[in-house]
């Protein structure tokens, strides 16, 4: 295993110890796996991309170290939405 801290939004913000995968591994050359393309067996169009991971790696292995608290997206300390005070400059 080759740990890793990271962080995630989902189910909930917070700090992770992940595995990544064998940067020598001659299969995926460190990138964890192989995309590939698929089709319809009858008309040949494209139908999207699959995700083979490598065996070197097992991305469902995650351990939450710590949870962050949720930041609010506005961080206002008076009622004037432009930071407070007042200016002296002409509005155009």
């Amino acid at each position: 295993m080759r740990p890793r801290i990271r962080t995630t939004t989902w189910p909930r913000r917070a700090l992770i110890l992940t595995d990544t995968p064998r940067p020598d591994c001659p299969g995926c050359r460190g990138e964890g796996g192989h995309n590939y393309d698929y089709g319809d067996p009858f008309t040949g169009e494209y139908e999207g991309t699959e995700w083979e991971p490598c065996p070197c790696w097992n991305e469902d292995r995650r351990w939450i170290l710590l949870p962050l608290p949720y930041l609010s997206r506005r961080r206002r300390t008076s009622p004037d939405p432009w930071g407070g005070g007042y200016s002296d400059e002409p509005p155009f």
